[in-house]
């Protein structure tokens, strides 16, 4: 059977990010519910000049173009799509990763508030006790952040910020993307080429 994982993101910047692993995780035949905010669709317009159809099969077609990956192995979902596998624990993916993932949305899964696709399938995933990621695109970070992130990481979710290295000799911004993406992917368990371990290539 295919790896299943929900990619869900929000409004924060770091699109980029988002794609890129969208685009790794398919090719690596997982399947993908993908959760988009409404705030994305701002974040795509104004970051990367992308107009994101508001159909979420159009958006899924769309994607499947231009990242160049089968549109059979993802589906796109909305922010309230209450009857999605990801919104019950008898059928939500074990894995799921917030990339990019705004302040806003990590104060409310701390808070378990569950107002949106995106926070609900964040706190079915923390209390069925599986793999929730969230990638944080934000500086500086004020006491309330920290305390938010602190509480999540004392439930066991994983805190990665978009923090890239320049170890591996970065020379585009793809490389940079990578990096980050690499280290989700190796989190994820799932392989990845992007970037060889550290000593690897010494």
């Amino acid at each position: 059977m295919p790896r299943t994982l929900t990619l869900a993101m929000t409004g924060a910047s770091g699109l980029p990010y988002a794609l890129r692993l969208l685009q790794c995780v398919v090719n690596a035949q997982c399947k993908v519910y993908l959760i988009v905010s409404d705030a994305t669709r701002e974040v795509a317009r104004v970051e990367m000049g992308y107009e994101f159809p508001e159909d979420p099969n159009a958006l899924r077609d769309e994607l499947a173009h231009t990242l160049a990956i089968s549109p059979e192995h993802f589906r796109v979902l909305g922010n309230r799509d209450w009857l999605a596998a990801p919104a019950s624990g008898s059928g939500a993916p074990p894995q799921m990763v917030v990339c990019p993932c705004s302040m806003g949305t990590l104060a409310a899964i701390a808070q378990g508030s569950s107002d949106t696709l995106i926070e609900r399938a964040a706190d079915v995933v923390i209390k069925e006790r599986g793999q929730l990621i969230l990638v944080p695109r934000e500086m500086p970070y004020s006491t309330l952040h920290l305390q938010n992130m602190l509480k999540l990481s004392q439930l066991g979710v994983t805190l990665m910020p978009a923090s890239p290295a320049f170890y591996h000799r970065p020379r585009t911004i793809d490389d940079l993307v990578d990096f980050v993406v690499a280290r989700i992917l190796d989190h994820l368990k799932v392989p990845q080429q992007l970037l060889h371990p550290w000593g690897a290539s010494q």
